[in-house]
């Protein structure tokens, strides 16, 4: 019988692919890349045509070794690694690296693990495509350059262990010039007006805003001119001039790309962009589901396009039609976003089976894998389902100069909203007197006037950072996780309450840039970039040309910044923590796993300690801090600082605040803050903090 050897990249991949094939196919994981550029060493001859040097990746020696074992038993090879750039890199590597027959190896790609995609894919069998390889290589070289050209020369100026990267550098950037912007803000005042208004014959007052001239809207820059206005209006006749009615129809929502799905995911699920990105992954590549096995629950999650297939489209008209009723049907027409940067190689992210409800999958799926997967599941569902139809009256109230207006929205009918709400759908509860006429007289009983001031540009969060890239043309959907990852883990950005904050050593790196590499760190300059290696992928640049035309300039930027360049010292971060070998204040230092305490005596004294971070809690057994701490597992939790001999620990963070039914110690569980003491059972609301 004959033998077919399928090649994925990941263990649970493959355990969901083997469902779909008989005993003829075996399936196994290369677990990711296989071959890479050595880390040591740049790997690229800049003097002889750039060419490059792959080495086996430390550790895959022993899984190339029963790789190879598997393909001697094949017939047939099938490499069904991930349908993007980076997945056609690995089958090529696995090509190169398994000494593959190509004349017995074929490449698959799917968007979707399910029985029809993979069978399909088979059947559509082809060559590896090496445009696309060209494109991951150019792309893998690019960055290359810049990050082992740059770094030392950010090590010999200011510390050791920072890195520049092609697309980091230009995310720093971004978030830099918005703290720029904050800083140099100058706040300006303005005011707001409304009136309560009472109506013949009416108890509950109608509240209008002000709007401005019967001509114009204004605003009202400054108390005097407020006074103005007020002093005019207090002896003024009112009358409703206008009363309209009208209907507008409020469009479904578009189904997820890898940027909206990471920007609602924050916004909804407060998930950074690496964890959504993980927790897809993981629905992609297969969850163990009663009844129907291991199943790829969504399509594949790098895309920037919201087509869908025929087949999904048609799946979800069943669905709809079967459980609201042919009035929630969207019209026939294909809802996509117009973006010339949109490669529409792959689908929306959208559910694989819109009948796998997330309801009837709650059980088998992690806490986390949930809430994603049913964000995902509705909004598709949504993005095929009839616009919303709002009703809207509007009320116009004016005096010989001056207008006021009032308006109140409801639902007439609710398509899309019936399963998908955002923050932006849900309407203000409002509701205007059916009296209200045209023409008819009512008189102001109060005036309400309230002072404000324009505010700053908001910070960025991780989801208005990841929109801003898109926005700009600045990575793909593959890269905008790493990147954010990358400028945390590197300390040049903080994160804070969903904010990003540049920090002392991201201000010194972004200078630097901008003073010795203004190209790299331009935003037009590294769309272009992109651009140009979106055309290595339809084969119309080759990938060398690129390099070619890149490298030069960037060698030279980079002679000049380590003759140009003058040293910036950083200073550790001095700790009250006493080191107790040698007397010193101790000093925060950075290892790969996280902070750490170090002694400044170094080499002399070598004395270090775990960091630990007080949250501003006293412990409630003994009243010293409360600090954070991790387990052997990384797993985060909350501790004393006088542990061992005070025990008390909490895996929610403790909150500064006591409960008030009991007095005891209050810990933060999602939105809510809940009493320690399980008796007692005092829950309260947080107050949702803005982004």
């Amino acid at each position: 019988m004959a033998k077919n050897l399928v090649i994925v990249e990941s263990p649970s991949k493959a355990t969901t692919i083997k469902r779909f094939l008989g005993t003829t196919y075996e399936v196994v994981a290369s677990n990711g890349h296989v071959r890479d550029l050595p880390k040591s060493q740049l790997g690229i001859d800049v003097e002889h045509d750039f060419e490059l040097k792959y080495i086996t990746i430390r550790g895959k020696g022993e899984l190339l070794a029963k790789l190879r074992r598997e393909v001697k038993k094949a017939d047939k090879i099938f490499l069904a690694t991930d349908p993007d750039r980076e997945g056609e890199a690995i089958s090529w590597h696995l090509l190169a690296a398994l000494r593959l027959d190509p004349q017995k190896t074929k490449r698959i790609t799917f968007n979707e693990i399910t029985k029809n995609a993979v069978r399909q894919s088979i059947k559509q069998a082809r060559e590896i495509d090496m445009d696309l390889v060209d494109a991951q290589q150019a792309r893998r070289v690019l960055d290359r350059l810049v990050g082992y050209e740059i770094s030392p020369v950010l090590w010999a100026k200011v510390k050791r262990g920072l890195s520049a990267g092609r697309v980091q550098s230009v995310a720093l950037r971004i978030i830099a010039d918005r703290e720029e912007e904050i800083a140099a803000f100058i706040p300006k005042e303005y005011w707001t007006l409304s009136a309560d208004f009472e109506i013949s014959g009416e108890k509950k007052k109608l509240t209008a805003d002000f709007y401005g001239t019967k001509e114009k809207k204004m605003t009202i820059e400054n108390e005097e001119q407020l006074k103005k206005i007020l002093d005019e209006l207090k002896t003024s006749s009112f009358e409703i001039s206008d009363i309209k009615d009208s209907k507008r129809k409020k469009k479904s929502p578009l189904p997820f790309t890898t940027s909206t799905l990471q920007q609602e995911a924050a916004k909804t699920l407060n998930f950074s962009t690496q964890k959504t990105m993980r927790i897809a992954q993981s629905l992609y590549e297969g969850v163990k589901i009663k009844g129907h096995g291991t199943v790829g629950l969504i399509t594949y999650l790098r895309t920037d396009s919201t087509r869908i297939s025929e087949e999904a489209r048609a799946a979800a008209r069943e669905y709809i039609k079967e459980n609201y009723g042919d009035d929630f049907q969207a019209e026939d027409v294909e809802n996509t976003k117009e973006n010339k940067k949109i490669q529409d190689a792959h689908e929306a992210i959208r559910p694989t089976y819109i009948d796998i409800t997330p309801a009837s999958v709650k059980d088998e799926l992690s806490r986390d894998q949930f809430r994603l997967y049913q964000l995902i599941w509705r909004r598709f569902l949504a993005s095929r389902m009839a616009p919303a139809v709002l009703m809207t009256t509007t009320v116009k109230i004016d005096t010989d100069k001056y207008r006021f207006t009032a308006s109140a929205s409801k639902v007439d009918f609710s398509g899309y909203l019936s399963i998908y709400q955002t923050d932006e759908d849900k309407l203000e509860k409002k509701v205007l007197s059916k009296k209200l006429v045209s023409g008819q007289s009512v008189s102001a009983e109060s005036f309400d006037e309230k002072q404000h001031f324009t505010q700053p540009p908001s910070h960025f969060t991780e989801a208005s950072l990841v929109k801003t890239l898109e926005e700009l043309g600045i990575g793909r959907p593959s890269t905008y996780a790493p990147t954010i990852s990358t400028i945390i883990n590197r300390r040049y950005v903080a994160k804070e309450k969903k904010n990003l904050y540049i920090t002392e050593i991201g201000e010194v790196v972004n200078a630097i840039m901008k003073k010795s590499f203004p190209s790299i760190v331009d935003v037009n300059f590294t769309a272009y970039m992109e651009g140009l290696l979106d055309r290595v992928e339809d084969g119309s640049v080759k990938w060398k040309t690129v390099v070619e035309n890149f490298y030069p300039d960037l060698d030279e930027a980079v002679r000049a910044a380590h003759k140009e360049l003058e040293e910036i010292k950083i200073e550790d971060e001095v700790t009250d923590v006493i080191c107790e070998e040698c007397g010193r204040n101790m000093v925060v230092k950075y290892g790969p796993h996280g902070k750490f305490l170090a002694c400044p005596g170094f080499p002399e004294c070598r004395n270090t300690k775990p960091y630990l971070e007080k949250i501003g809690v006293s412990c409630p057994k003994c009243g010293k801090d409360i600090v954070g701490r991790k387990t052997k597992k990384g797993r985060r939790y909350f501790g004393c600082i006088g542990y061992p001999d005070c025990d008390f620990m909490s895996w929610q963070k403790p909150s500064a605040e006591k409960c008030p039914d009991c007095g005891g110690a209050m810990v933060e569980k999602g939105n809510k803050l809940v009493c320690m003491d399980e008796k007692c059972g005092f829950v309260k609301k947080l107050e949702k903090t803005e982004e």
